[in-house]
This record gives structure tokens, sequence and C-alpha cells, in this order.
């Protein structure tokens, strides 16, 4: 595990979307959760390991403030292809994720989650990057 991971905190509204969305589609583990009593909003951690070892924390929170809807969260994610093939795979109702290469070297997989925040899963292309600018 890194020694200092950056964790985003994205805003979610519907624990049972998150779970269909986060865990069921893109294949995320819940590490822990938190409320601070019946009925109070979910505070959360899910992580997502891939093939090569690499992994990713996020943090999803019911909270008002923590977070705001429409945000843009980018991760490097080797294998992408192969990402991409499982999660249309999946036949999930509410995405089916294409991959786009950028002009700056780069491979994306763009999706927005249920709340309105952005994911956007990329790799860098080695054939390209050798011929990108400085």
């Amino acid at each position: 595990m890194l020694s200092n991971p950056i964790i985003p905190v994205l805003r979610s509204f519907d624990e049972a979307k998150a779970v269909e969305f986060y865990q069921v589609f893109l294949g995320f583990s819940q590490d822990w959760t938190h409320r601070f009593g019946d009925d109070f909003p979910l505070y959360q951690q899910l992580s997502l390991k891939g093939q090569d070892g690499r992994f990713c924390i996020l943090h999803l929170s019911e909270h008002h403030g923590d977070g705001s809807p429409g945000a843009n969260v980018r991760i490097e994610w080797p294998g992408l292809a192969a990402f991409q093939q499982a999660l249309l795979a999946k036949n999930y109702r509410n995405a089916k994720p294409g991959l786009e290469r950028m002009p700056w070297g780069m491979q994306e997989l763009r999706i927005a989650d249920p709340f309105g925040n952005r994911l956007v899963f990329f790799e860098e292309l080695q054939d390209e990057a050798a011929h990108a600018s400085p």
C-alpha cells in the first residue's frame, strides 16, 4: 500500500445505487462504512484492485458538504481495454463505456456515476508517449 495515497471524497445520495454502480458494475470492494447512528448519512471507503496489483481508493459520502456532485476524478488504470471489455460484459443498463484515444498520448474511459460525479480511467499509450511533444 502507498504510504500517502490521495483519496478523493465523492458525494453520493443513495446507498443502493452506489452499491449497484461502484461494487456490482465497476468491481470496487467496500472496505468499511461509518454512520453516526441509525438513519444517519453513510460514509464509506471503496477500493478497486487491478490485475497488476495497482489499486484505487475512493470515499463516498452522503454527508452534506462532503464533496460536491459533479466532481471529476482521473484514475490511472493499466489494461484499460480489458477493463472496458469486462464492464461491457456486465451489460449494465445505465452505461456502456467506450475507449477514446486522446491527442496527448492517452487512452481514456469516461463514466458518470448515478450522482453526477465523473470518473476518467486512463492509461498512457506507450507508442504515442515516445512521440509526444514536451
